[in-house]
């Protein structure tokens, strides 16, 4: 991966000469990897631009950004289920959803979803979720719990949440010998991954994505093509388009955010 799009939240300015290009009142607003998207007018690398189609619409295929084929690639490019298999998805937000559908449309015979919020698992359906676990629910560990439901663990598990709880689970619910484990979600600076040698011995596999494998400048336009061409589902952005507010109220879709009432909210710039 290149230094341009290593994930790095702290940079927060513009790579060749360390400046901000953002202000106000002679004071620095800092970027937000890299993009900094909410103004109407922005300056990133030229790294950080994919040009696509200009008749594509541009409040469906903006969920195609960070999010959706983030997950959907960390399934489809990364963890590669074969038809039949079972996978695990840690987290049933957007991302996690993503990377369900990429389960669905690789032929998952079954697909655990695992969340802490059970308003969750109706939404979960109609990406192809067929089963759910609350961890809460259970006085074991959920990799246990996974390991029961499916006789010594799934063929492939994705985590798409962040929490390092919930990426020990995700390596160690898949199954001896053939299992695949892919972490999606970026993790506190200090956290640290702690699971036994044996896990590994044991021949699972642990992977990591940025951006579900996919090369923005490259690959997003010819996904937006595939959508253009009704190759992909119609409907599949719609599934994630869940509210839609000005920029006046974007206060309002951090908050359907943190109550976790909405997959992708669509911050409006006409008023």
């Amino acid at each position: 991966m290149c230094d341009l799009l290593r994930i790095n939240t702290d940079r927060g300015v513009m790579i060749h000469d360390g400046n901000s290009r953002f202000s106000i009142n002679g004071k620095p607003i800092y970027h937000f990897l890299g993009t900094s998207t909410f103004s109407e007018y922005t300056v990133v690398h030229v790294g950080q631009v994919a040009k696509i189609n200009p008749n594509a619409p541009l409040d469906k295929v903006c969920v195609l950004s960070c999010g959706i084929s983030t997950g959907f690639g960390a399934t489809v490019n990364v963890a590669k289920p074969k038809k039949g298999q079972s996978v695990a998805i840690f987290g049933l937000g957007a991302v996690g959803l993503a990377a369900a559908e990429g389960a669905r449309v690789s032929g998952a015979a079954r697909i655990i979803g695992v969340d802490l919020n059970p308003s969750r698992f109706e939404e979960a359906k109609k990406f192809g979720v067929t089963e759910f676990v609350n961890p809460k629910d259970h006085n074991k560990p959920v990799q246990e719990v996974i390991a029961e439901m499916t006789g010594g663990g799934v063929d492939r598990s994705v985590e798409c949440t962040g929490s390092i709880q919930a990426m020990i689970s995700a390596f160690e619910c898949v199954h001896d010998g053939w299992g695949v484990a892919v972490l999606v979600g970026v993790p506190n600076k200090d956290d640290a991954f702690k699971t036994h040698p044996i896990n590994l011995l044991n021949e699972r596999t642990l992977k990591g994505t940025f951006f579900g494998n996919y090369k923005p400048r490259s690959d997003i336009p010819a996904v937006v093509e595939k959508y253009m061409n009704k190759e992909l589902e119609l409907e599949l952005l719609d599934k994630f388009i869940t509210h839609s507010v000005p920029f006046s109220e974007i206060n309002k879709a951090f908050e359907y955010m943190l109550r976790g009432e909405g997959l992708r909210c669509m911050v409006r710039m006409d008023a």
